[in-house]
Protein backbone atom coordinates (compact mmCIF):
# COMPACT_ATOMS: atom_id res chain seq x y z
CA UNK A 1 0.00 0.00 0.00
CA UNK A 2 1.10 3.65 -0.95
CA UNK A 3 2.27 5.58 2.29
CA UNK A 4 1.64 9.23 1.68
CA UNK A 5 4.23 11.67 2.64
CA UNK A 6 4.25 14.06 5.77
CA UNK A 7 1.84 16.84 5.26
CA UNK A 8 3.60 19.49 7.47
CA UNK A 9 3.93 21.40 4.61
CA UNK A 10 2.32 19.96 1.60
CA UNK A 11 -0.67 22.52 2.14
CA UNK A 12 2.10 25.61 1.48
CA UNK A 13 3.06 23.68 -1.34
CA UNK A 14 -0.32 23.50 -2.66
CA UNK A 15 -1.06 26.57 -2.04
CA UNK A 16 1.95 27.94 -4.29
CA UNK A 17 1.26 25.92 -7.18
CA UNK A 18 -2.51 27.40 -6.94
CA UNK A 19 -0.46 30.70 -6.83
CA UNK A 20 1.23 30.91 -9.66
CA UNK A 21 -1.81 30.00 -11.65
CA UNK A 22 -3.90 32.92 -10.69
CA UNK A 23 -4.27 35.84 -13.00
CA UNK A 24 -2.35 39.13 -11.73
CA UNK A 25 -1.78 42.33 -13.82
CA UNK A 26 1.04 44.05 -11.76
CA UNK A 27 4.31 42.66 -11.20
CA UNK A 28 4.16 44.61 -7.59
CA UNK A 29 1.22 42.29 -6.79
CA UNK A 30 1.07 39.01 -4.79
CA UNK A 31 1.09 35.92 -7.30
CA UNK A 32 2.10 38.34 -10.03
CA UNK A 33 3.63 35.67 -13.03
CA UNK A 34 6.56 38.11 -13.86
CA UNK A 35 7.83 39.08 -9.65
CA UNK A 36 10.39 37.27 -8.43
CA UNK A 37 8.83 37.52 -5.58
CA UNK A 38 5.05 35.32 -4.42
CA UNK A 39 4.44 38.18 -2.52
CA UNK A 40 4.81 40.72 -4.32
CA UNK A 41 6.90 44.18 -3.53
CA UNK A 42 4.88 44.40 0.00
CA UNK A 43 3.54 48.15 -1.78
CA UNK A 44 6.83 48.91 -2.72
CA UNK A 45 9.18 48.31 0.22
CA UNK A 46 10.74 45.86 -1.07
CA UNK A 47 11.77 47.80 -3.82
CA UNK A 48 12.63 51.04 -1.50
CA UNK A 49 14.92 48.52 0.90
CA UNK A 50 16.48 47.25 -2.40
CA UNK A 51 17.70 51.08 -3.23
CA UNK A 52 19.12 51.09 0.23
CA UNK A 53 21.30 48.17 0.51
CA UNK A 54 18.91 45.52 1.94
CA UNK A 55 17.91 42.52 -0.30
CA UNK A 56 15.83 40.27 1.54
CA UNK A 57 15.69 36.52 0.52
CA UNK A 58 12.27 34.07 1.64
CA UNK A 59 12.94 30.55 -0.17
CA UNK A 60 11.61 27.49 -0.25
CA UNK A 61 12.56 24.19 -1.98
CA UNK A 62 10.39 21.13 -1.39
CA UNK A 63 10.82 17.49 -2.71
CA UNK A 64 9.11 14.53 -3.04
CA UNK A 65 10.13 11.08 -4.10
CA UNK A 66 8.31 7.90 -4.45
CA UNK A 67 9.96 4.01 -5.17
CA UNK A 68 8.16 3.23 -8.19
CA UNK A 69 10.12 0.01 -8.79
CA UNK A 70 12.85 -1.67 -7.09
CA UNK A 71 15.15 -0.89 -4.17
CA UNK A 72 15.64 -2.56 -1.15
CA UNK A 73 12.54 -2.51 0.01
CA UNK A 74 9.12 -2.98 -2.62
CA UNK A 75 6.93 -1.59 -0.65
CA UNK A 76 5.66 1.71 -2.34
CA UNK A 77 5.75 4.58 -0.32
CA UNK A 78 5.90 8.44 -1.12
CA UNK A 79 8.42 11.11 1.06
CA UNK A 80 8.28 14.75 1.07
CA UNK A 81 11.57 16.85 2.19
CA UNK A 82 11.94 20.51 2.28
CA UNK A 83 13.76 23.93 3.57
CA UNK A 84 12.87 27.24 4.10
CA UNK A 85 15.54 29.62 3.69
CA UNK A 86 15.55 32.94 5.06
CA UNK A 87 18.17 35.92 4.76
CA UNK A 88 19.34 39.13 3.46
CA UNK A 89 22.38 40.49 1.83
CA UNK A 90 23.37 44.40 3.13
CA UNK A 91 25.20 46.60 0.75
CA UNK A 92 27.34 47.83 3.42
CA UNK A 93 28.91 50.95 0.88
CA UNK A 94 24.98 52.02 0.49
CA UNK A 95 24.47 51.56 4.19
CA UNK A 96 27.45 52.77 6.20
CA UNK A 97 29.99 53.58 3.00
CA UNK A 98 32.11 50.80 2.94
CA UNK A 99 33.90 50.49 -0.13
CA UNK A 100 32.68 47.36 -2.11
CA UNK A 101 31.42 45.59 0.96
CA UNK A 102 28.79 43.45 1.46
CA UNK A 103 27.30 41.25 4.94
CA UNK A 104 25.13 38.05 4.23
CA UNK A 105 23.05 36.45 6.56
CA UNK A 106 20.87 33.33 6.08
CA UNK A 107 19.11 30.90 8.39
CA UNK A 108 17.51 27.50 7.04
CA UNK A 109 15.28 24.91 8.33
CA UNK A 110 15.54 21.48 7.10
CA UNK A 111 12.50 18.50 7.57
CA UNK A 112 10.84 15.16 6.25
CA UNK A 113 11.68 11.98 5.05
CA UNK A 114 13.86 10.94 2.10
CA UNK A 115 12.88 7.70 0.23
CA UNK A 116 15.91 6.80 -0.08
CA UNK A 117 17.14 5.43 3.12
CA UNK A 118 15.14 2.54 4.00
CA UNK A 119 13.11 2.24 0.55
CA UNK A 120 16.09 2.42 -1.52
CA UNK A 121 19.52 1.57 0.16
CA UNK A 122 20.30 -1.37 2.46
CA UNK A 123 19.88 0.47 5.50
CA UNK A 124 22.37 -1.78 7.06
CA UNK A 125 24.84 0.52 5.01
CA UNK A 126 23.28 3.22 3.51
CA UNK A 127 23.35 4.90 0.44
CA UNK A 128 25.62 7.21 -1.41
CA UNK A 129 23.58 9.33 -3.49
CA UNK A 130 19.80 10.56 -2.42
CA UNK A 131 16.66 11.19 -4.08
CA UNK A 132 16.00 13.61 -2.14
CA UNK A 133 19.23 16.45 -2.46
CA UNK A 134 17.36 18.84 0.20
CA UNK A 135 17.21 15.77 2.79
CA UNK A 136 20.25 15.43 5.40
CA UNK A 137 22.59 17.44 8.40
CA UNK A 138 19.09 16.72 10.56
CA UNK A 139 15.95 18.28 10.94
CA UNK A 140 16.65 21.40 12.70
CA UNK A 141 17.15 25.28 12.35
CA UNK A 142 20.83 26.40 11.18
CA UNK A 143 22.68 29.55 10.54
CA UNK A 144 23.90 28.77 7.34
CA UNK A 145 25.52 32.40 6.29
CA UNK A 146 26.98 34.81 8.29
CA UNK A 147 29.98 36.50 6.49
CA UNK A 148 31.18 39.95 5.12
CA UNK A 149 33.20 40.12 2.23
CA UNK A 150 35.02 43.44 0.51
CA UNK A 151 37.02 43.92 -2.43
CA UNK A 152 40.29 45.38 -2.90
CA UNK A 153 42.57 47.09 -5.74
CA UNK A 154 39.16 47.79 -7.59
CA UNK A 155 38.10 44.35 -6.71
CA UNK A 156 40.76 42.10 -8.28
CA UNK A 157 40.95 41.00 -4.52
CA UNK A 158 38.33 40.02 -2.92
CA UNK A 159 38.15 38.77 0.37
CA UNK A 160 35.08 37.10 2.47
CA UNK A 161 35.69 36.25 6.00
CA UNK A 162 32.65 34.31 8.46
CA UNK A 163 30.80 31.44 8.53
CA UNK A 164 30.12 29.35 5.59
CA UNK A 165 30.74 25.86 3.52
CA UNK A 166 33.12 25.05 1.32
CA UNK A 167 30.81 24.51 -1.54
CA UNK A 168 29.74 27.91 -1.50
CA UNK A 169 32.89 29.05 -2.87
CA UNK A 170 34.77 26.18 -4.10
CA UNK A 171 33.69 22.74 -6.51
CA UNK A 172 30.16 25.08 -7.14
CA UNK A 173 27.90 23.74 -9.45
CA UNK A 174 23.94 24.45 -9.44
CA UNK A 175 21.24 22.19 -7.93
CA UNK A 176 18.65 21.89 -9.87
CA UNK A 177 18.18 18.24 -10.42
CA UNK A 178 16.88 16.30 -7.71
CA UNK A 179 19.21 13.48 -7.35
CA UNK A 180 22.42 14.55 -4.81
CA UNK A 181 24.73 12.71 -7.59
CA UNK A 182 24.06 16.01 -9.72
CA UNK A 183 23.61 19.03 -7.39
CA UNK A 184 25.64 21.24 -5.50
CA UNK A 185 29.50 20.36 -5.03
CA UNK A 186 30.32 16.91 -5.21
CA UNK A 187 33.36 17.05 -2.96
CA UNK A 188 31.14 17.69 0.17
CA UNK A 189 29.29 14.54 -1.15
CA UNK A 190 31.96 12.17 -1.02
CA UNK A 191 34.34 13.64 1.91
CA UNK A 192 30.91 14.82 3.46
CA UNK A 193 32.99 14.10 7.13
CA UNK A 194 35.20 17.20 6.87
CA UNK A 195 33.68 18.75 3.70
CA UNK A 196 30.37 20.89 5.03
CA UNK A 197 28.27 21.59 2.54
CA UNK A 198 25.28 23.62 3.06
CA UNK A 199 23.20 24.28 5.11
CA UNK A 200 26.35 23.20 7.49
CA UNK A 201 28.39 26.61 8.37
CA UNK A 202 32.06 26.61 9.73
CA UNK A 203 34.11 29.91 10.11
CA UNK A 204 36.56 30.40 7.67
CA UNK A 205 38.32 32.81 5.23
CA UNK A 206 38.35 32.68 1.37
CA UNK A 207 40.75 34.78 -0.84
CA UNK A 208 39.87 35.20 -4.35
CA UNK A 209 42.47 36.67 -6.77
CA UNK A 210 41.01 38.01 -10.15
CA UNK A 211 43.87 37.56 -12.75
CA UNK A 212 41.44 38.91 -15.30
CA UNK A 213 38.13 39.34 -16.29
CA UNK A 214 37.84 35.69 -16.72
CA UNK A 215 40.00 33.78 -14.51
CA UNK A 216 40.64 33.85 -11.23
CA UNK A 217 42.44 31.76 -8.33
CA UNK A 218 41.29 31.33 -4.75
CA UNK A 219 42.20 29.55 -1.40
CA UNK A 220 40.35 29.24 1.76
CA UNK A 221 41.09 28.12 5.44
CA UNK A 222 37.62 26.23 6.90
CA UNK A 223 37.99 25.05 10.21
CA UNK A 224 37.28 21.23 10.29
CA UNK A 225 34.40 20.70 13.08
CA UNK A 226 32.38 17.68 13.21
CA UNK A 227 30.45 18.98 15.98
CA UNK A 228 28.79 21.42 13.36
CA UNK A 229 27.21 18.53 11.97
CA UNK A 230 25.15 17.88 15.30
CA UNK A 231 21.25 19.13 15.03
CA UNK A 232 21.75 20.82 18.07
CA UNK A 233 24.57 22.96 17.40
CA UNK A 234 22.86 24.73 14.21
CA UNK A 235 23.89 28.01 15.67
CA UNK A 236 27.08 27.53 17.70
CA UNK A 237 29.90 29.83 16.98
CA UNK A 238 32.31 28.19 19.48
CA UNK A 239 35.35 26.45 17.82
CA UNK A 240 35.32 23.48 20.30
CA UNK A 241 35.54 20.74 18.91
CA UNK A 242 37.65 21.77 16.19
CA UNK A 243 40.08 18.91 14.99
CA UNK A 244 41.93 20.62 12.15
CA UNK A 245 41.49 22.90 9.30
CA UNK A 246 40.32 21.97 5.37
CA UNK A 247 42.31 24.30 2.76
CA UNK A 248 41.19 24.14 -0.94
CA UNK A 249 42.96 25.73 -3.49
CA UNK A 250 40.81 26.40 -7.13
CA UNK A 251 41.31 28.15 -10.46
CA UNK A 252 38.54 29.02 -12.23
CA UNK A 253 38.50 30.11 -16.21
CA UNK A 254 34.86 32.05 -17.08
CA UNK A 255 35.87 32.00 -21.11
CA UNK A 256 32.62 33.09 -23.77
CA UNK A 257 32.90 30.43 -26.12
CA UNK A 258 31.38 31.73 -29.77
CA UNK A 259 29.76 34.61 -27.24
CA UNK A 260 28.28 31.62 -25.31
CA UNK A 261 28.98 31.35 -21.55
CA UNK A 262 31.17 28.55 -20.03
CA UNK A 263 32.99 27.66 -16.48
CA UNK A 264 36.00 25.37 -16.05
CA UNK A 265 37.03 24.59 -12.61
CA UNK A 266 39.73 22.26 -10.96
CA UNK A 267 40.98 22.27 -7.30
CA UNK A 268 42.92 20.09 -4.67
CA UNK A 269 41.95 20.10 -1.01
CA UNK A 270 43.76 19.27 2.41
CA UNK A 271 43.06 18.06 5.43
CA UNK A 272 45.54 18.58 8.26
CA UNK A 273 43.17 16.26 10.87
CA UNK A 274 43.63 13.11 11.47
CA UNK A 275 41.82 10.68 9.82
CA UNK A 276 40.70 6.95 9.99
CA UNK A 277 42.68 4.17 7.49
CA UNK A 278 39.83 1.73 5.47
CA UNK A 279 41.35 -1.01 6.23
CA UNK A 280 44.57 -1.42 8.17
CA UNK A 281 46.00 -1.36 11.76
CA UNK A 282 49.04 0.53 12.92
CA UNK A 283 50.89 -2.69 11.78
CA UNK A 284 49.77 -2.65 8.25
CA UNK A 285 47.62 -6.02 9.42
CA UNK A 286 43.77 -5.35 8.27
CA UNK A 287 42.08 -4.38 11.47
CA UNK A 288 39.25 -6.50 11.17
CA UNK A 289 41.27 -9.64 11.62
CA UNK A 290 43.28 -8.10 14.35
CA UNK A 291 41.10 -6.87 16.39
CA UNK A 292 43.24 -3.83 16.52
CA UNK A 293 42.28 0.06 15.99
CA UNK A 294 42.52 1.07 12.50
CA UNK A 295 45.69 3.55 12.03
CA UNK A 296 45.31 7.05 11.65
CA UNK A 297 46.86 9.34 8.93
CA UNK A 298 47.83 12.74 9.93
CA UNK A 299 45.95 14.69 6.74
CA UNK A 300 43.45 13.71 4.23
CA UNK A 301 43.72 15.08 0.68
CA UNK A 302 42.12 14.92 -2.87
CA UNK A 303 41.14 16.94 -6.19
CA UNK A 304 38.19 17.82 -7.89
CA UNK A 305 37.69 19.03 -11.98
CA UNK A 306 34.48 20.53 -12.86
CA UNK A 307 33.25 21.88 -16.56
CA UNK A 308 30.35 23.87 -17.55
CA UNK A 309 29.35 24.85 -21.40
CA UNK A 310 26.70 26.82 -23.52
CA UNK A 311 26.95 25.02 -26.84
CA UNK A 312 23.56 26.29 -28.50
CA UNK A 313 21.60 29.48 -28.35
CA UNK A 314 19.24 31.41 -30.78
CA UNK A 315 20.01 34.29 -32.17
CA UNK A 316 17.24 36.10 -30.54
CA UNK A 317 17.27 34.91 -26.98
CA UNK A 318 21.26 34.00 -25.77
CA UNK A 319 19.05 32.75 -22.09
CA UNK A 320 18.17 29.49 -24.59
CA UNK A 321 19.73 26.99 -25.71
CA UNK A 322 21.98 23.35 -24.64
CA UNK A 323 24.53 23.23 -22.29
CA UNK A 324 26.73 20.19 -21.61
CA UNK A 325 28.38 19.26 -17.98
CA UNK A 326 30.78 17.22 -16.64
CA UNK A 327 32.39 16.85 -13.24
CA UNK A 328 34.71 14.22 -11.46
CA UNK A 329 36.66 13.99 -8.43
CA UNK A 330 39.38 11.79 -6.66
CA UNK A 331 40.14 11.01 -3.10
CA UNK A 332 42.64 9.32 -0.68
CA UNK A 333 42.47 6.00 -1.14
CA UNK A 334 44.03 4.98 2.44
CA UNK A 335 41.05 7.24 4.27
CA UNK A 336 37.92 7.13 2.38
CA UNK A 337 35.46 4.80 1.12
CA UNK A 338 34.59 6.74 -2.02
CA UNK A 339 38.17 7.25 -4.14
CA UNK A 340 36.70 8.59 -7.38
CA UNK A 341 33.31 9.86 -9.01
CA UNK A 342 31.96 10.89 -12.19
CA UNK A 343 29.36 12.42 -13.87
CA UNK A 344 27.93 14.16 -16.73
CA UNK A 345 25.04 15.76 -18.45
CA UNK A 346 23.05 18.40 -20.64
CA UNK A 347 20.86 20.92 -19.91
CA UNK A 348 18.04 22.26 -22.70
CA UNK A 349 16.85 25.59 -21.32
CA UNK A 350 13.81 27.15 -23.32
CA UNK A 351 12.97 24.26 -25.17
CA UNK A 352 9.85 25.44 -27.00
CA UNK A 353 8.82 29.11 -28.02
CA UNK A 354 5.69 29.34 -26.15
CA UNK A 355 7.70 28.01 -23.11
CA UNK A 356 10.99 29.74 -23.17
CA UNK A 357 11.82 29.56 -19.40
CA UNK A 358 11.32 25.83 -19.21
CA UNK A 359 14.13 23.78 -19.05
CA UNK A 360 15.10 19.84 -19.76
CA UNK A 361 17.58 17.68 -17.97
CA UNK A 362 19.46 14.61 -18.36
CA UNK A 363 22.44 13.47 -16.62
CA UNK A 364 24.28 10.15 -15.78
CA UNK A 365 26.98 9.82 -12.52
CA UNK A 366 29.03 7.08 -11.34
CA UNK A 367 30.41 6.34 -7.68
CA UNK A 368 33.20 4.23 -6.82
CA UNK A 369 34.24 2.36 -3.69
CA UNK A 370 37.68 2.43 -2.78
CA UNK A 371 38.68 -1.41 -2.98
CA UNK A 372 40.29 -1.27 0.54
CA UNK A 373 36.96 -0.20 2.16
CA UNK A 374 35.11 -3.35 0.18
CA UNK A 375 38.02 -5.69 1.19
CA UNK A 376 37.53 -4.36 4.98
CA UNK A 377 33.72 -5.53 5.02
CA UNK A 378 34.51 -8.56 3.52
CA UNK A 379 36.96 -9.35 6.23
CA UNK A 380 34.34 -8.30 9.04
CA UNK A 381 31.64 -11.04 7.95
CA UNK A 382 34.81 -13.34 8.07
CA UNK A 383 35.58 -12.99 11.15
CA UNK A 384 32.21 -12.89 12.18
CA UNK A 385 31.63 -16.39 10.49
CA UNK A 386 28.73 -14.60 8.00
CA UNK A 387 28.49 -15.03 4.72
CA UNK A 388 24.70 -15.12 3.71
CA UNK A 389 23.03 -11.28 2.31
CA UNK A 390 19.93 -11.80 3.91
CA UNK A 391 21.39 -12.43 7.90
CA UNK A 392 20.32 -9.32 9.89
CA UNK A 393 24.06 -9.41 10.94
CA UNK A 394 25.97 -9.78 7.70
CA UNK A 395 27.51 -5.86 6.54
CA UNK A 396 26.65 -5.79 2.68
CA UNK A 397 29.92 -4.91 0.55
CA UNK A 398 29.96 -2.00 -1.49
CA UNK A 399 31.30 -1.39 -4.38
CA UNK A 400 29.58 0.62 -7.63
CA UNK A 401 26.29 2.83 -7.93
CA UNK A 402 25.40 4.19 -10.94
CA UNK A 403 22.20 7.13 -10.99
CA UNK A 404 20.77 8.90 -13.84
CA UNK A 405 18.36 11.40 -13.46
CA UNK A 406 16.16 12.80 -16.48
CA UNK A 407 14.07 16.37 -15.35
CA UNK A 408 11.44 18.69 -16.84
CA UNK A 409 11.41 22.10 -15.33
CA UNK A 410 7.91 24.31 -15.78
CA UNK A 411 8.43 27.92 -15.25
CA UNK A 412 5.08 28.51 -13.96
CA UNK A 413 6.35 31.65 -12.95
CA UNK A 414 9.47 34.03 -11.95
CA UNK A 415 9.51 32.96 -8.48
CA UNK A 416 8.54 29.17 -9.32
CA UNK A 417 10.02 26.59 -10.73
CA UNK A 418 8.54 22.68 -10.85
CA UNK A 419 10.30 19.97 -11.86
CA UNK A 420 9.25 16.77 -12.18
CA UNK A 421 11.64 13.74 -12.40
CA UNK A 422 12.36 9.91 -13.31
CA UNK A 423 15.44 8.66 -11.37
CA UNK A 424 17.03 5.13 -11.74
CA UNK A 425 19.27 3.90 -9.30
CA UNK A 426 21.45 0.57 -10.80
CA UNK A 427 23.39 -1.31 -7.26
CA UNK A 428 21.73 1.49 -4.37
CA UNK A 429 24.44 2.23 -2.28
CA UNK A 430 26.67 0.22 -4.40
CA UNK A 431 25.49 -3.38 -3.26
CA UNK A 432 24.67 -5.37 -5.95
CA UNK A 433 22.24 -7.35 -4.45
CA UNK A 434 19.67 -4.72 -4.33
CA UNK A 435 17.50 -4.43 -6.91
CA UNK A 436 18.08 -1.48 -9.64
CA UNK A 437 15.32 0.91 -8.49
CA UNK A 438 13.11 3.59 -10.45
CA UNK A 439 12.06 6.86 -8.25
CA UNK A 440 9.48 8.79 -9.27
CA UNK A 441 10.15 13.01 -8.06
CA UNK A 442 8.55 16.47 -7.58
CA UNK A 443 11.22 19.32 -7.02
CA UNK A 444 9.41 23.12 -5.89
CA UNK A 445 11.80 25.82 -6.06
CA UNK A 446 10.02 29.34 -5.27
CA UNK A 447 10.91 32.33 -4.08
CA UNK A 448 8.92 34.57 -1.77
Amino acid sequence: MLQLPNTRYSGLALATLLGALSPTTSASEMFAKDSPWMLGDWGGTRSELLEKGYDFTLGYTGEMGSNLHGGYSHDRAARYSDQFTFGVNMDLQKILGWQDTEFQLTVTERHGDNISNDRINDPRVGGFTSAQEVWGRGETWRLTQMWIKQKYFDGTLDVKFGRFGEGEDFNSFPCDFQNLAFCGSQVGNWVGGIWYNWPVSQWALRVRYNLNDALYAQVGVFEQNPSNLESGNGFKLSGSGTQGAVMPIELVWSPRVNGLKGEYRAGYYYSNAKAQDVLKDSTGAPAAISGAAYRSSSSKHGLWLGAQQQVTALASDQSRGLSLFANATVHDKKTNAIDNYVQAGVVYKGPFDARAKDDIGFALARVHVNPGYRKNARLINQANGLDDYDNPGFLPVQDTEYSAELYYGIHLADWLTVRPNLQYIRHPGGVSQVDDALIGGLKIQSSF
